[in-house]
C-alpha cells in the first residue's frame, strides 16, 4: 500500500496538472473550505500517525499543541535534512512527487495557524531543490499558495531553505538555527519548538514523509489511515535499503510488518548467496538487528526494546563479509565528524570511541576497552545536549550487545572474522581457511610450476591436503578478491592438483620437513580422526612423543565412517595417514579408553591428553515407528556402506534431511543399486544446509528431492518392516536464527510414500565422552 508514494513514479513530477489530475490540492481544499483548524487536528489525531523523522511522536498531539499556542505569527517547517548514510527517503518523495510535500505543509500550516512555512533542504540534493523550487513557482502561480487561497480567506506561503549538510540540522532546534541564518547548534528544551521556536514563535517540524502522508488523511478520513499499521502505529513506512541486498530502493510497508520480510520477501534476500548478518536500522543513531530478530516488528517500541530505532527509514543490510567492529568504527567516524562540538559529551567522548574502535580493528586492542567503550557510551547518552548526540553511541553499543565475541576475537586474538581489518590477516581467502593456510603463497608456487613446494607449505597448516582438496566446502573461494571481477579461484581444486600430484610423482616430498628434537614430553591423543591426527602430527614434528588411541580397527573417524568413497577414496586418505605416521605418530587401533586402557593409566604415563572423540552419533526424529527394521540412520548407513558391511537396502530408497549425509547417502544408496531415490525434506531446496555442487550433483544422478515435507509416521507392512511413510506437507512460517523460515504443518495434507527402506540423516552435536575424575572440558575455541 503506498500513501507517502503514491505518485512517485506514476505521473510527471514536473507537471502541477498532473498532480491535480490525481485528487492533488483537493486535501487542502476540503480543509480549507470545509474544515476548521480544530476538526484538521483531530483528523490527524483519529489517524495515529507518528512523526516519521524518527523520535514516533504522535504528530496530531503536536499540531494540537501548536494551535493552543497564543501568538500573532507561527510557523510550519519541512525538515528534508536527510542526513543518514544509506537513506534516500526524503530526497526520493521530493524528487518524484514535490507537490505532495506542499499540499502536506500547507494543511499543517492551516491546522496551527501558521501563514509561513520553511522546506529545509540539504544542498546535496540539488535535484530536490530544483524540482521543489519550481513545484512551489507553480503552485503560487496557480494561486495555491499567496494570499486567500480557494477563496477561503487562509493565506500562506513557502519558501525553500537550502542547509549546508551538517548532520546536526536533521535536530530541530539545530535546523532552525539554520533557518535563522545561524550556525547549526542545538538547544536546550524546554521551550520546546512548539512553545518558542523559528525567531522566537510557536513552530512545528515534521518530516518529508510524514507531510506527504497528511493529505491523503486528510482527504479519506484518519479512519482510513488506521487500517494499516499496528494497535499502537497507524499507517506505512517507507524504507531505504541498502547495502548488500539483491533488491535496493525505497519501499512503503505497512508498520508493523517483520524486518525479515522486507529483507528477504521485497529485497530478495542478499546478494551472491551470502549469509545474512545483520541491518542497521535507524542511521547512525540506530542500531543493529541480528539474525534472531528478524521476526521483530518493524515498529516503534520492538525495535527500541532492541536497541534500535525506526529512525527516518534508513536500512542498511550486512552480510557475512561485514566486520561489526568495523562498522561501528564507520558509524562512529561519520558521527565525530558530524558533531556540532558544543557540548563535551559529543564533542570528546564520540572521538574518544573512535580511538578505542581504531587501535581494536588495527590489532592493537587491550584488554578492558570493550568495557571501556560501553562506559564511554552510555556517558554520552545521559549527558549530551541534544538527541543525536544522546543516540550517537547507539552503532557501538548494539554491536556490542549482539556482536561481543567479534570485539573478543579482534582484542584477544587479533583476528577478523570477515576478513576487513586488513592489518589482522594476509588476504581473505587465508583469514576464512579453517586452517588457515597460506593460500596466497601456495597458489603463487603453483604459479610458478613449484607443486611440491607448494605442498610443502600446504603440510605447515593442514596435513590432509589431498582429502581436503576433495571434500573441503570452499569458503576461502567465496572471500577471492578475483570474485570482484569475474569469478573465483579454483582454490581447492588447485589444492587437490598439488596434493595428487606429490602422490603420484614418486618423490619422498618430506624428508626436508622441520622436525625438533625429542623433548622428553609424551601425550595421548584419545581418537583417531581428523582432529586427533592433526594435533598429533604437529605435536610429533615439535618434538612430542605422540600415541593415538583408536577404538576401530581404522584410524581416520568420520573421514574413514562418514564420507563415501567417490568422494575420498581411501587410498588418498590411506597415503595421508601413513605420512602422518612416518613422523613418529603411533597409532593404537582396537584399542578403547577405558575398556583396554584405563584413563587413570593414561593420565599417569603422559604429561597430557588431547581428546578428540567426535561426533559420530545420530539423533533420532522421533516420530511413531522410528525403530521399524528397514528405518537406518545416516550415519549408521555411511559406515556399513563405506566398511563394506552388508546392508539390506530394497529398492525403493527415501532419505528425510537436507544435510551433507542426507546427499551422502542418497548418493550412497543410488550406487547401491537402489532403482529409485528420494530426498524428503521439510524446508525448500534453497535451504538446504548440504553444500550446493553436491545437491546439484546428486539432482543430476536422478535423485528426486520431495521439498517442504515432513514424516509423521512410519508404516510396518506385512514382515513388520517399514513399508510406507505418512508425510505432511509443509510451508514456510517464521524465520529462525539460521535466516531460513522455520516449516510449519499444512493442516489436512497428509500422504503417504511406498518405500522397502529408509535412511534418517541428522546428526547430533552432541559428544559422548566418559565422565572421568579430574577431566576438565572447555568450550572456547582456541585459535592458533
Amino acid at each position: 500500500m503506498k500513501i507517502a508514494l503514491r505518485n512517485c513514479g506514476s505521473m510527471e513530477y514536473a507537471d502541477i496538472e498532473a498532480y491535480i489530475s490525481r485528487d492533488g490540492y483537493f486535501a487542502a481544499y476540503k480543509a480549507f473550505k470545509d474544515m476548521t483548524p480544530e476538526t484538521v487536528v483531530q483528523e490527524v489525531k483519529t489517524s495515529g500517525i507518528k512523526g516519521r523523522g524518527g523520535a514516533g511522536f504522535p504528530t496530531g498531539i503536536k499540531w494540537d499543541a501548536a494551535q493552543k499556542q497564543q501568538s500573532e505569527s507561527k510557523y510550519i517547517v519541512c525538515n528534508a535534512d536527510e542526513g543518514d548514510p544509506g537513506a534516500f527517503m526524503d530526497r526520493s518523495i521530493i524528487e518524484g512527487d514535490p507537490h505532495t510535500v506542499i499540499e502536506g505543509v500547507m494543511i499543517g500550516g492551516y491546522a496551527i495557524g501558521a501563514s509561513m512555512g520553511y522546506i529545509y533542504v540539504r544542498a546535496e540534493y540539488p535535484i530536490a531543490v530544483e524540482r521543489m523550487t519550481a513545484a512551489i513557482e507553480d503552485a503560487r502561480n496557480r494561486g495555491l499558495l499567496g494570499e486567500n487561497i480557494f477563496g477561503s480567506g487562509f493565506s500562506f506561503d513557502i519558501e525553500l531553505r537550502i542547509g549546508a549538510g551538517a548532520f546536526v540540522c536533521g535536530e530541530e532546534t539545530s535546523l532552525m538555527a539554520s533557518i535563522e541564518g545561524h550556525r547549526g547548534e542545538p538547544k536546550q528544551k524546554p521551550p520546546f519548538p512548539f512553545q518558542r521556536g523559528l525567531f522566537g514563535k510557536p513552530t512545528i517540524i515534521n518530516n518529508v514523509e510524514t507531510l506527504a502522508s497528511i493529505p491523503m488523511i486528510i482527504l479519506s478520513g484518519g479512519k482510513w489511515y488506521t487500517q494499516f499499521g499496528t494497535e499502537k502505529s497507524k499507517g506505512t513506512k517507507v524504507f531505504a535499503l541498502a547495502g548488500d541486498v539483491m533488491n535496493t530502493g525505497i519501499v512503503e510497508v505497512p508498520i508493523g510488518i517483520p524486518l525479515g520480510d522486507i529483507i528477504f520477501e521485497i529485497g530478495g534476500g542478499t546478494a551472491n548467496k551470502k549469509k545474512f548478518k545483520s541491518a542497521q536500522i535507524g542511521g547512525p543513531s540506530g542500531g543493529c538487528i541480528t539474525t534472531d530478530n528478524l521476526n521483530v516488528p518493524t515498529d516503534y517500541e520492538p525495535l527500541k526494546e532492541l536497541g534500535a530505532i525506526m529512525g527516518s527509514g534508513g536500512l542498511i543490510v550486512m552480510n557475512e563479509d561485514a566486520c561489526m567492529v568495523d562498522t561501528a568504527r564507520f558509524f562512529m567516524d561519520f558521527i565525530k565528524d558530524e558533531s556540532c562540538g558544543k557540548c563535551t559529551a559529543c564533542r570528546i567522548g564520540t572521538k574518544r570511541m573512535l580511538e578505542i574502535l581504531e587501535r581494536i580493528t588495527q590489532g592493537e586492542g587491550e584488554e578492558g576497552d570493550v568495557e571501556l567503550l560501553i562506559e564511554l557510551g552510555e556517558t554520552i547518552q545521559e549527558t549530551a545536549m541534544c538527541g543525536l548526540g544522546q543516540t550517537a553511541p547507539n552503532p557501538v553499543l548494539s554491536t556490542i550487545k549482539y556482536f561481543r565475541e567479534e570485539y573478543d576475537e579482534h582484542i584477544r586474538n587479533k583476528y577478523c572474522r570477515a576478513g576487513v581489518c586488513s592489518e589482522l590477516f594476509i588476504s581473505p581467502c587465508e583469514n576464512t581457511c579453517p586452517a588457515n593456510v597460506n593460500v596466497p603463497g601456495y597458489m603463487s608456487l603453483i604459479a610458478a610450476g613449484r607443486f611440491i613446494d607448494a605442498y610443502k607449505l600446504i603440510r605447515q597448516e593442514n596435513p590432509f591436503p589431498a582429502v581436503c582438496g576433495r571434500i573441503c566446502t570452499r569458503p576461502c573461494e567465496s572471500k577471492c578478491r578475483r570474485r570482484t571481477v569475474d569469478e573465483a579461484l579454483a582454490i581447492c581444486d588447485l589444492k587437490r592438483f598439488v596434493a595428487d600430484y606429490a602422490i603420484n610423482s614418486g618423490k619422498n616430498a618430506y624428508q626436508t620437513d622441520v622436525v625438533f628434537p625429542k623433548n622428553g614430553k609424551s601425550v595421548a591423543v584419545i581418537g583417531a580422526g581428523a582432529s586427533g591426527l592433526t594435533c598429533a602430527y604437529y605435536l610429533a614434528r615439535i618434538g612430542y612423543d605422540v600415541d593415538v588411541f583408536e577404538s576401530h580397527d581404522t584410524a581416520g573417524g568420520v573421514l574413514v565412517y562418514g564420507i563415501p568413497e567417490y568422494r575420498l577414496p581411501k587410498d588418498v586418505l590411506d597415503h595421508e595417514i601413513k605420512l602422518i605416521e612416518q613422523e613418529g605418530v603411533r597409532i593404537r587401533l582396537n584399542t578403547e579408553v577405558g575398556r583396554d586402557i584405563m584413563f587413570k593409566e593414561l593420565k599417569a604415563t603422559y604429561d597430557a591428553i588431547y581428546i578428540a572423540t567426535g561426533t559420530q552419533l545420530p539423533q533420532k526424529i522421533n516420530v511413531p515407528g522410528e525403530s521399524l527394521p528397514g528405518v537406518i540412520h545416516g550415519i549408521k548407513f555411511l559406515k556399513k556402506a563405506n566398511t563394506h558391511a552388508p546392508i539390506d537396502m530394497g529398492k525403493n530408497v527415501v532419505v528425510i534431511g537436507g544435510g551433507n549425509t542426507a546427499i551422502d547417502s542418497a548418493r550412497t544408496a543410488l550406487r547401491l543399486g537402489a532403482e529409485k531415490v528420494s530426498i524428503l525434506y521439510r524446508r525448500t531446496c534453497d535451504s538446504m544446509p548440504a553444500y550446493e555442487q553436491e545437491i546439484q550433483e546428486a539432482i543430476e544422478e536422478g535423485i528426486e528431492i520431495l521439498p517442504l515435507a515432513a514424516p509423521l509416521r512410519f508404516i510396518p507392512g506385512p514382515d513388520g518392516r517399514v513399508s510406507k511413510i505418512e508425510c505432511i506437507k509443509m510451508c514456510l512460517g517464521e524465520f529462525d536464527s539460521s535466516c531460513r523460515r522455520r516449516s510449519v504443518f499444512v493442516e489436512e495434507s497428509n500422504f503417504f510414500i511406498d518405500t522397502a527402506s529408509l535412511r534418517t540423516s541428522r546428526l547430533s552435536e552432541k559428544t559422548k565422552l566418559a565422565s572421568h575424575r579430574g577431566v576438565r572440558l572447555s568450550r572456547k575455541a582456541i585459535r592458533k
